[in-house]
C-alpha cells in the first residue's frame, strides 16, 4: 500500500494549528525587555523579488539561530533521533545525500528523494506535489509523517517547553531562546514556525560560478562551461528558467511509474491532467544533490542527460514514456520522444553544471548543526 503524502496527514488540521497552541496565553502585549536584533535582509542583486512575505515575519538573528536549532535537534521527532538535518545536509546542499529515498524514524522509508533547502524564500510552493504553498506550513509536514518524524505537533511544544525543567536531557534551554527571540518564554507553534521560517528564508545559495557570471564577471566560466549554457539555453532552459533555474511548474517528464505508481501532484489536486506531473526543481547545486528525481532512480547526472536524450543506446535505465500528460517539451521531436542531445553536447552541459555549485552555501557556518546532539 502507498504510504502517506506528507499533506495528507496534517491537512485536515492547519486551521486550528498554528494559533492554537499557546499555553496560558492572554490578550495582553507581550513585555519586551530590549528586543531581539534585526537582520537586514536583502536580497542578492540578481534574484526577482522574493514570494515569502518577509514583513509579516523580520528576520532577526535570535529569530534565525532559534530555527537553525530546531532544525537540527532532534527533539521533533518521536524517538528524539531525526531532525530536519538528518535528511537536509549542508554539504548536499541539504538533501539526503545518496539515499534514492528518505530516510526516516526507526529507519522507515519514505516514498520521494529529499528536495534540496535553499532559496526557499522563492518557492511558490513545497514537496514534489506542491501540497504545501506557505513557508511557514512547511514543516508539519514531516513532523508528523509516520515515516518521517511521526509526532504531533503539540508533544514537540511540550518538549521544548520542558527542556528549562530539572531532570531534562536536552542541552537547549528552548524557553530562554524563545524570550530571546520573541520577548518572552512561551512557546507556541506560530513562533516555532515563524523560527524555523527564519531560518530557511536566511538559506540563500546565490554564490556560485554561475552567479558571477552572472553578475558581469566573465572569467567566472570556462569556455566549455559557457558552450553548456548555451546549449541549456536551447534545450533545457524551458522548464529550468530564470536566475533560480526553474519555473516552479510542474510536469511529468516521462518517466515510467514507480512501483509504488506515485502519481504526484494528482494526489494533491485529483485531476487527471495532473498525473505524474511533479514540481521541476531548481538545478542550483545540482552537482550535489544527487540521485535524481523524485524517485531517486538515477545516480549520477549523466544517467539523467541520457534519459532525457532518450536514446535506447545510452540510456539504459529507463526511456521517456507517452502518456497523455507528458510534458510538450518532450514531445517535440515526431521521431523520438525526449531531447535530442548529443555526447559533445552532454560534456558541455554537465561542465555548464558544475558552475552551479556554490561552495560558500554549503560551507557557511551560518547555516551549519550546531552540535547539540539528540535532545531526548
Amino acid at each position: 500500500m502507498k504510504l502517506l503524502n506528507h499533506t495528507i496527514l496534517w491537512g485536515f488540521a492547519l486551521s486550528s494549528l498554528l494559533f492554537s497552541c499557546k499555553s496560558g496565553s492572554t490578550d495582553t502585549p507581550e513585555p519586551i525587555a530590549s528586543g531581539p536584533t534585526p537582520i537586514d535582509w536583502t536580497k542578492p542583486a540578481h534574484f526577482p523579488d522574493p514570494v515569502y512575505d518577509i514583513s509579516k515575519n523580520p528576520l532577526t538573528e535570535e529569530g534565525v539561530e532559534l530555527g537553525r536549532f530546531l532544525f537540527y535537534d532532534g527533539i521533533l521527532s518521536r524517538n528524539g533521533l531525526i531532525g530536519c538535518g538528518t535528511c537536509h545536509q549542508q554539504a548536499a546542499a541539504f538533501t539526503h545525500h545518496g539515499h534514492e529515498l528518505s530516510h526516516g524514524i526507526d529507519d522507515r522509508i519514505g516514498v520521494r528523494n529529499a528536495l534540496p533547502i535553499q532559496n526557499m524564500a522563492w518557492n511558490t510552493s513545497f514537496f514534489w506535489d506542491g501540497g504545501v504553498h506557505n513557508l511557514d506550513l512547511f514543516p508539519p509536514a514531516p513532523i508528523q509523517n509516520p515515516v518521517e518524524m511521526d509526532e504531533t505537533f503539540d508533544n514537540v511544544l511540550q518538549k521544548l517547553r520542558d527542556t528549562d525543567k530539572a531532570g531534562t536531557t536536552s542541552r537547549v534551554n528552548y524557553p530562554q531562546m524563545f524570550e530571546k527571540a520573541f520577548g518572552t518564554k512561551e512557546i507556541t507553534s506560530e513562533r516555532m514556525l515563524k523560527a524555523m521560517s527564519q531560518f530557511m528564508v536566511s538559506m540563500v545559495s546565490a554564490t556560485s560560478p554561475y552567479d558571477y557570471y552572472l553578475q558581469g564577471d566573465q572569467a567566472a566560466l570556462n569556455s566549455l562551461q559557457k558552450e553548456g549554457l548555451s546549449i541549456f539555453k536551447q534545450k533545457c532552459a524551458g522548464c529550468h528558467s530564470g536566475t533560480l533555474l526553474t519555473d516552479y511548474s510542474f510536469r511529468n517528464n516521462g518517466l515510467p511509474p514507480n512501483k509504488i505508481n506515485d502519481i504526484g501532484r494528482a494526489d494533491i489536486t485529483l485531476l487527471d491532467e495532473d498525473k505524474y506531473k511533479f514540481k521541476v526543481p531548481s538545478l542550483r547545486n545540482v552537482a550535489l544533490t544527487g540521485p535524481y528525481m523524485h524517485d531517486g532512480r538515477f545516480s549520477t547526472l549523466e544517467e539523467v542527460l541520457d534519459y532525457y536524450d532518450n536514446n535506447q543506446k545510452s540510456s539504459k535505465l529507463a526511456v521517456v514514456e507517452l502518456s497523455p500528460t507528458l510534458d510538450s517539451l518532450l514531445k517535440l521531436d515526431p521521431a523520438r520522444a525526449g531531447i535530442r542531445i548529443s555526447s559533445t553536447e552532454k560534456a558541455a552541459l554537465l561542465a555548464f553544471l558544475t558552475s552551479l555549485t556554490d561552495e560558500q552555501f554549503t560551507k557557511d557556518i551560518r547555516f551549519a548543526d550546531p552540535g547539540i546532539g539528540n535532545a531526548f
